[in-house]
């Protein structure tokens, strides 16, 4: 059994990967009915919440059905994120993440996300204040470090666990790479097997099969895989890799009607959860992903991310499954 503090997780959990205009409440719903064992909102800028943005305080929205659940934040000013820990709270998330992994040019030029990498005492004495300031477990989300010249995630994970972190997932990648190239998981499996670590140390770059998965846990030994991009219009992916892990067999692919009926439930809890508009436009990313791999498909695809009414992209689903039936496409 993996905990995160006092939170029981099934050996080798599948965590939904933070991710920004993606893993809003629609879509962590659906994951999480496919089997992700811990999901995570999209990150939050504490400077955007001490302000009120709205965009920030929505993010915020957490539901019970999706517990466990991590609220995951950035920033570097101390002051900032204490108080940005008073007001998430208010939320009662299950896990309060840090995010001192995220890339963005313009979240590194303020110094947060993988920017902390470049002052590791900052990242260590940041994370150290927060776990004082709250009762909820603090994790963190990080890289492998700023450049290949400066990897020392053995030494950064085992100071961030004795300040009190409760888990830490790592991207296996530098903040100098981006997300090119692949991902090196060796550097985590370092991690993971320092016989003074303790804490679940999970997986996070390029798990893009349930082999990949299998490969984390089995070849690498970690505690567990993050997964972020493979999900994006993948929901079954979940469900997918633990078929995997019990039977050593491939699920069969989730049928028209099981897409559709996805597609649907996406877009209409997005509508509700922040209005027309926005929910159409932000539901749009995962169409292709929805209906990924099914031939002469291009023209209904092209319609559900053009149509600007809820109306209009429901009724193209209505012909789809006219067109389609309920086929299994292998």
């Amino acid at each position: 059994m993996i905990k995160i503090g006092n939170i029981e997780l099934p050996d080798f959990p599948l965590l939904l990967a933070p991710m920004e205009d993606v893993s809003d409440p629609p879509f962590r719903a659906l994951c999480k009915e496919q089997g992700a064992d811990v999901v995570y909102t999209e990150f939050i800028s504490s400077e955007g919440l001490i302000r009120d943005a709205a965009k920030s305080t929505m993010k915020l929205d957490i539901y019970e059905k999706e517990r466990p659940v991590g609220i995951q934040i950035f920033g570097a000013n101390l002051d900032s994120m204490l108080r940005t820990i008073e007001i998430v709270e208010q939320s009662k998330p299950d896990i309060i993440d840090i995010n001192f992994g995220c890339p963005v040019k313009k979240v590194v030029s303020k110094g947060a996300g993988a920017g902390i990498l470049k002052d590791i005492d900052l990242m260590v004495s940041l994370t150290e204040a927060m776990v004082k300031h709250t009762h909820l477990p603090v994790t963190v989300k990080t890289r492998l470090g700023w450049d290949d010249n400066s990897i020392k995630i053995v030494e950064v994970a085992e100071r961030l666990q004795d300040v009190g972190c409760k888990a830490i997932a790592i991207h296996g990648r530098t903040r100098a790479q981006m997300y090119k190239g692949n991902a090196n998981w060796k550097p985590i499996a370092e991690v993971k097997n320092n016989q003074r670590m303790h804490i679940p140390v999970f997986g996070n770059g390029d798990i893009s099969t349930p082999e990949k998965a299998m490969e984390m846990r089995d070849i690498y030994g970690l505690d567990g895989a993050m997964i972020g991009r493979a999900t994006i219009g993948n929901p079954w992916f979940f469900r997918e890799i633990k078929h995997y892990f019990n039977t050593g067999e491939h699920l069969a692919p989730p049928t028209m009607a099981e897409r559709i009926e996805a597609s649907r439930r996406h877009l209409q809890m997005a509508i509700d959860w922040k209005g027309e508009r926005l929910g159409i436009v932000e539901t749009r990313r995962h169409y292709t992903n929805y209906f990924k791999g099914i031939p002469h498909f291009k023209a209904y695809r092209l319609k559900m991310v053009t149509t600007d009414d809820a109306k209009g992209v429901f009724d193209v689903f209505d012909e789809v499954i006219e067109k389609f039936g309920d086929h299994q496409f292998i």
